[in-house]
C-alpha cells in the first residue's frame, strides 16, 4: 500500500511537487536553491550561508550517515528547509549521534522527500532561484500562491547569524593573531586558521574599525555569510577604513564585501553556485582548482575598472569573477571556500598566502 503524500512545495510559477515530510512540519516560505554536492549534507544544513533558503540536494540519497557532533559548521543551523529525493532514517556510521530528522526537528527545519528532484532542479536552472512554500498537501494552489505573494525573504540575514559578542579561538602554537569579522562564518574556517598557527579573535559583523584595530591583529579575515552583500553596509565601511593597514583575506561574502568597498558592483546570479565541483582557473599560475562554492551573488567584471583591484581567478563554467587582489593594500579574496578542500588540497595555498602577508608585515613593522 502506497502512503499518501502529506507535504508539498508550491513555487511562484504555480508548479507543485508532492512528497512526504520529515524534520519540522511547519509551513515555511524560503528562497529555493540547489546544491550539487555528493556528500556533506550535515555541513550544508549547518552552514549559515543557507539562512532562509530551501536547499534541493541533487544527490538522491540523504541521511544515510546520520549526524556527527564534530561536523557542524555552526551551533544553531538557520537553513530554511531541506528538499531531497530519498531520505534514510537508519544511518550506518559509528560517528553518528542523531538522525538528520531528529536534528531538523530540534531546530525547527522543515524537510520534504519523495519528490522528483531532477525535474525541480531543471526548473531552478531554467527559471532561476525564487520563492517557494513548503506546506501541507491539503493546501490549495491558490492559497499557496497568495501566501507567496504576501511574503518576502528577510534582508537581515547577516545580523541574524553573526556572533553577538567577541570570542577567541587559540592556536596550539600561536604565530599570528587574526581578527575575523563574522558575517556567518563556518566553524572549519576558524579551525583552518588555528591549524596554520593563528589565534583567531572573532568579532560581530558590525564591530567598528577602531575596535578591531584596538585588538592589535596581524591580519583581518572576512568570512562567508548569507544574503545580498549590499545589505552588509557596516562591514563595507569597516573594510574601507582597515584596508591597507593590515593584510586582509576574504572568502565568499567577504570577497564581495571587499570588492564593494573598492567601488565595484555585485549582481544576483540566476541560480547561484552551490556544490563542491566548480572548476576555477588561477590566472596567476594557470592551474585549475576544483572548488566548493555557496553563493547567489557575483562581482561585476566591468565595475572593477578603476577600483585598483586585479582579477586573479575565473570560474570556468560561466566566466564569473572568482578572485581579486590589491597588492599595494595587502588585500585578496576568493569567491569559493578554500577550507572545504574539495580538491582536496587545491586551495590551501590561499591560507599560506595570508600567512605570508602577515609575516611580511610583522617583519617590516
Amino acid at each position: 500500500m502506497i502512503e499518501e503524500f502529506n507535504r508539498k512545495l508550491i513555487l511562484e510559477d504555480g508548479s507543485e511537487y508532492y512528497g512526504y515530510g520529515f524534520g519540522d512540519l511547519s509551513d515555511r516560505v524560503c528562497e529555493i536553491v540547489f546544491n550539487t554536492s555528493m556528500v556533506g549534507y550535515q555541513e550544508i544544513l549547518s552552514d549559515p550561508s543557507y539562512t532562509d533558503q530551501a536547499v534541493v540536494m541533487t544527490y538522491p540519497l540523504i541521511g544515510n550517515y546520520g549526524m556527527a557532533d564534530e561536523d557542524y559548521e555552526t551551533g544553531i543551523p538557520t537553513i530554511g528547509a531541506l528538499i531531497v529525493r530519498e531520505y534514510n532514517d537508519f544511518p550506518s556510521n559509528f560517528r553518528s549521534r542523531a538522525t538528520l530528522d531528529e536534528v531538523m526537528k530540534t531546530y525547527r527545519i522543515p524537510g520534504i522527500y519523495g519528490i522528483d528532484t531532477r525535474k525541480l532542479n531543471r526548473s531552478i536552472r531554467d527559471f532561476g532561484s525564487r520563492k517557494v512554500l513548503i506546506t501541507g498537501a491539503e493546501t490549495s494552489k491558490e492559497e499557496g500562491l497568495s501566501i507567496l505573494c504576501a511574503s518576502s525573504i528577510p534582508t537581515d540575514a547577516v545580523s541574524k547569524v553573526s556572533c553577538k559578542r567577541i570570542w577567541c579561538s587559540p592556536a596550539a602554537k600561536e604565530k599570528f593573531h587574526v581578527a575575523a569579522i563574522d558575517c556567518g562564518m563556518k566553524g572549519n574556517i576558524v579551525r583552518s586558521l588555528n591549524q596554520m598557527g593563528c589565534r583567531v579573535t572573532v568579532v560581530p559583523w558590525n564591530t567598528p574599525a577602531d575596535e578591531i584595530g584596538a585588538l592589535c591583529p596581524d591580519g583581518i579575515f572576512l568570512s562567508n555569510g548569507p544574503g545580498d552583500p549590499q545589505d552588509a553596509g557596516p562591514v563595507i565601511e569597516t573594510v574601507k577604513k582597515l584596508r591597507g593597514k593590515y593584510p586582509m583575506f576574504g572568502i565568499c561574502l567577504g570577497h564581495q564585501i571587499i570588492s564593494l568597498s573598492y567601488g565595484a558592483k555585485t549582481y544576483k546570479l540566476k541560480f547561484g553556485h552551490r556544490g563542491g565541483n566548480h572548476p576555477v582557473r588561477n590566472l596567476e599560475t594557470g592551474k585549475i582548482e576544483i572548488t566548493s562554492q555557496n553563493h547567489s551573488y557575483a562581482v561585476d567584471a566591468a565595475s572593477l575598472e578603476k577600483t585598483g583591484l586585479k582579477v586573479t581567478h575565473i570560474n570556468l563554467l560561466d566566466q564569473t569573477i572568482e578572485g581579486v587582489s590589491c597588492e599595494e593594500d595587502m588585500v585578496f579574496s576568493v569567491q569559493y571556500h578554500p577550507e572545504s578542500a574539495p580538491g582536496p588540497q587545491d586551495s590551501r595555498y590561499l591560507f599560506e598566502q595570508f600567512i605570508r602577508l602577515m609575516k611580511e608585515r610583522k617583519k617590516n613593522a
